[in-house]
């Protein structure tokens, strides 16, 4: 028999704030995390925007050593990890090590760490010079094994890579190893630090991005007529998983269940999306069996919607495909709007979403769009402007990713 796995703690590190619950109230009173780049001079690049995060500090939360062998992706990881742990407010050394795992999601690992790696050998002499922690610190697989390293944690540990859909993918992964019995808790997430020079140029010249660079705030704007692309993010966002029957002898606090997972392979294009949204489609279908509910029990979708003309098109004509041509008690909002888009972290902070959602019965506002595009389903239920006060009871999560990968996580109040 399979077991239950519900959510115990949580952590945010985000351009909206440092932990969880500033993040939350800037995400309910529609704040938006967009500025001009300050990383680095954006200003010949098409785009010149993006939601960094403010006010870090990461000897805060980390020494020395730790910083200078750990690339930002992972110094990320390792924030917002302490502060769900922290949140779930449980023993962990009570338990054997191998009952507790680590499985993260990541889609591009220490580019910054490559980047300077590669500027300080080609202006060298000729001699070849690397830093001996290069090779760990870039490889996208050592969040998970930092964390594990850091609080001593022998179950279960890789990192999920499915581009956009990483988070989502480690937390169907840490969630069957618990329903499995592989785990009792599981901790994932996921983790993204791109806002470098050549992560940049490569979105520029997809021409993924927007370019209204004299209005940064108001640039994401899913689902507008007008939109013209992302605003890029970073951040970590961390959650506790746990088996049920664990958590409810401990009296632990449960945000909520997750009780359907789907994942499914567009097949279709390197970057874009199913124009009809069947991968999409077929994995919210999975999702919702799994967890014996039908769409009609969803109360709020947290969607991918970037921005993008194809991608936001794609995914509504997805969910408009499950829900028919009537109105439902269904409300999506695109939080990506405030956030911009965290990539391979995006899944797992729009999980907190979903997890807050629930736990306060509000649904956050889509910021930025004015006019919704004509093309796309006009029956759907998109909060606009404000929030939403309304009982949430099952909150979906949609994540899409390069190479035609989708993700969704469904969770439901207990």
């Amino acid at each position: 028999m399979l077991k239950r796995v519900v959510v115990t703690g949580i952590g945010a590190l985000t351009p909206l704030g440092n932990d969880a619950e500033t993040f939350w109230s800037n995400i309910v009173n529609g704040k938006s995390g967009a500025a001009n780049v300050t990383r680095f001079d954006a200003t010949p690049f098409r785009s010149h925007m993006a939601c960094e995060l403010k006010g870090f500090d990461a000897t805060t939360v980390l020494d020395r050593n730790d910083i200078k062998r750990n690339d930002l992706f992972t110094q990320y990881a390792l924030a917002a990890t302490d502060q769900a742990i922290a949140d779930s407010g449980f023993e962990f050394e009570k338990m054997s090590p191998f009952d507790v795992g680590v499985i993260w999601g990541c889609a591009h690992g220490g580019t910054i760490t490559f980047e300077e790696q590669m500027k300080e050998y080609i202006k060298g002499d000729g001699t070849p010079r690397f830093n001996p922690f290069f090779l760990p610190k870039v490889l996208v697989n050592m969040a998970s094994g930092m964390i594990s390293i850091r609080h001593g944690y022998m179950g279960p540990n890789y990192t999920a890579v499915s581009a956009c859909a990483s988070s989502n993918t480690a937390l169907m992964e840490a969630s069957n190893n618990i329903r499995l019995g592989k785990a009792t808790i599981m901790i994932t997430g996921g983790s993204e630090a791109p806002i470098t020079e050549s992560s940049y140029g490569g979105y520029c010249a997809l021409k993924a991005m927007s370019a209204r660079n004299d209005d940064p705030e108001h640039a994401s704007r899913p689902f507008d007529v007008h939109r013209d692309g992302f605003v890029i993010g970073e951040g970590a966002g961390a959650l506790v998983l746990e088996e049920y029957e664990h958590a409810k002898a401990r009296g632990a606090k449960i945000y909520a269940e997750l009780v359907g997972t789907g994942a499914t392979g567009d097949a279709y294009h390197m970057t874009a999306t199913h124009p009809e949204g069947l991968g999409a489609i077929r994995a919210m279908q999975m999702a919702l069996k799994e967890a014996g509910l039908s769409i009609t029990d969803v109360d709020y979708i947290n969607p991918h919607a970037t921005s993008t003309h194809v991608g936001d098109l794609s995914e509504t004509k997805a969910i408009a495909a499950l829900t028919g041509d009537q109105k439902t008690k269904l409300h999506i909002s695109a939080t990506k709007s405030m956030t911009g888009h965290l990539l391979g972290a995006a899944g797992a902070i729009e999980s907190i979403i979903c997890l807050l959602a629930i736990r306060d019965g509000v649904v956050p506002p889509t910021i930025n769009t004015e006019s919704i595009d004509p093309e796309i389903p006009q029956h759907l239920n998109i909060v606009l402007k404000e929030a939403l006060q309304k009982k949430v009871n099952v909150a979906m999560s949609n994540t899409f990713g390069f190479g035609g990968h989708n993700g969704i996580v469904v969770f439901k109040g207990v």
